[in-house]
């Protein structure tokens, strides 16, 4: 081999290292022109798309907890097609979608009509010409127990009335119909209704209904609609004043029959509307609860603490099975109308041999005080309860017994609501009735809130079985010998032993006669 063959030439090294190096700086080059955002998950086509790039698929143990299944089309179309069948005149109460609802339904057609839920204070009227001539429609009332549907609150407000829709949903007529329900701020002018304009089903979106107590009576929530949605009502006080309403206070328990060792209390802390307490007895249905004894009020305000439960008293016999005698139900829960309740369990005592068998007692007397935290030395209630064995105590009485309650005839019990409700300068009106009838002045404080508190008192002396002769009595007594007179004509009248018509079947009659007509 010549030496000329075999020398290294520098010339040839550049040239076989340079070629390679500019065709791989050439080829990054063309694919950075052509795919710029590849590093990025993407490439961008040339007619300008972009196209993800496919992501691998995770392992079963890494895949993300499935949601329920929504609701199919079918299901909810069953939902609705219930809720707008005619009822009759009959308030359900039912489960549906997990719901818990309480509703009515009925057709309308030009002459109008009216939707009551029984025991609850709603009322829904459509006015004769809200319906054109020649047609009919489905219409509903419903009282929503779901407490998700509930408007979100902050703390400064508080939920004072229940949710209640009007079906269906978006539906509009002719006239304003007039929605009604209860509400129990202690001030109406703080007291702002809002409104869903969303189905039953769908996320609610609570906007409020006109500035605060806009509709708003002493105890009362009253809407003219123009189209139907969901409606409630939130306690909304301006800055620098107090917002408070007024909470019932009710005592469930099971019958205490012979043999039983155990006996669980609760007591509920509703708002003070009827539709919240019917909430109570249903929720205590499946337990075999009643309640026990009327309702107390008390007033609840938004600025203190939380709600204090504190057991003071249990007859001889019995004792206290939870570790505490003190209990807390936290602030929100009441002022956001949770409808909470806590719950105390008593057993009877263990008697030996050696003791005196009179130490079990087959009653069980138990004193409680509740407060709100700060406020025990200002403002407390007392709550009684008392139970006694009692084989026939969750039948209904015998037909031979004395009624629990007295209804006054319709006429007498409309003209002494007359006579007694003007205020008298001396107080000689409905409030003197009242404390005769042992209410203390927070009692009467809050029957001057309502609508007549004449018809209030009474309604609450029928309640206490009295007698025409005993209420004539106490009228005599009390120098009121105007509504005295009243009564002795009535009695005067009356033929012994007819019976008088009762002031709720009047009334009843009354209004179906009224809804025929419509």
């Amino acid at each position: 081999m010549c030496p000329q063959e075999s020398s290294f030439q520098p010339s040839q090294f550049l040239l076989l290292i340079a070629i390679p190096v500019a065709s791989a700086l050439l080829l990054v080059q063309c694919l950075r022109w052509y795919c710029p955002r590849w590093l990025l998950g993407t490439c961008v086509k040339p007619d300008g798309q972009e196209e993800p790039v496919s992501q691998s698929t995770p392992l079963p143990e890494y895949e993300a907890p499935g949601q329920c299944p929504p609701a199919t089309l079918p299901e909810i179309a069953a939902f609705y097609q219930e809720l707008h069948t005619p009822t009759h005149g009959q308030t359900i109460v039912r489960q549906l979608m997990n719901k818990l609802l309480v509703f009515s339904a009925r057709e309308v057609d030009h002459r109008g009509g009216c939707l009551m839920l029984q025991d609850t204070g709603i009322s829904l009227h459509i006015p004769p010409g809200a319906v054109a001539v020649g047609r009919q429609e489905r219409v509903s009332l419903i009282l929503v127990w779901d407490l998700s549907d509930a408007p979100s609150l902050s703390r400064s407000q508080g939920l004072v009335s229940p949710v209640v829709a009007c079906g269906p949903h978006g539906a509009s007529f002719l006239q304003p119909c007039t929605l009604t329900f209860k509400h129990c701020a202690q001030q109406p002018s703080h007291a702002r209704t809002y409104s869903s304009n969303t189905s039953l089903l769908d996320a609610k979106a609570w906007r409020p209904l006109g500035r605060p107590g806009a509709h708003a009576s002493l105890d009362e929530c009253r809407i003219l609609l123009s189209h139907f949605s969901l409606y409630t009502c939130v306690l909304e006080a301006p800055v620098g004043q107090a917002a408070r309403k007024w909470l019932q206070l009710a005592v469930f328990c099971s019958p205490l029959v012979p043999g039983q060792s155990h006996l669980q209390l609760r007591v509920y802390f509703l708002n003070n509307t009827p539709c919240a307490l019917q909430w109570a007895v249903t929720n205590e249905q499946p337990h075999g609860g009643r309640l026990r004894g009327p309702c107390q009020l008390f007033d609840f305000t938004g600025a203190r603490g939380d709600q204090c439960l504190k057991l003071k008293y249990i007859s001889e016999g019995w004792e206290n099975v939870d570790d505490s005698s003190s209990q807390l139900v936290p602030h929100l829960h009441i002022w956001h109308g949770k409808c909470p309740f806590r719950s105390f369990c008593f057993r009877r005592k263990a008697v030996s041999e050696n003791e005196d068998c009179s130490a079990s007692t087959n009653e069980i007397i138990v004193t409680m005080h509740t407060f709100q935290d700060g406020l025990e030395t200002k403002y407390m209630e007392i709550l009684r309860f008392q139970a006694s064995e009692e084989e026939s105590w969750a039948a209904p009485p015998p037909a031979s017994q004395r009624p629990l309650c007295n209804r006054l005839p319709p006429e007498l019990f409309e003209q002494l609501q007359m006579l007694l409700e003007p205020n008298s300068i001396t107080g000689n009106d409905w409030r003197r009735l009242a404390s005769h009838l042992g209410l203390c002045g927070m009692k009467i404080r809050f029957l001057s809130c309502q609508r007549s508190p004449a018809a209030a008192i009474l309604e609450l002396f029928e309640e206490q079985n009295g007698s025409l002769q005993e209420l004539h009595d106490l009228m005599t007594a009390m120098e009121r010998l105007d509504c005295a007179s009243v009564i002795q004509n009535y009695l005067s009248e009356t033929p012994r032993g007819s019976p008088a018509p009762a002031r709720g079947a009047a009334r009843e009659n009354q209004g179906l006669e009224l809804d025929e007509k419509l």
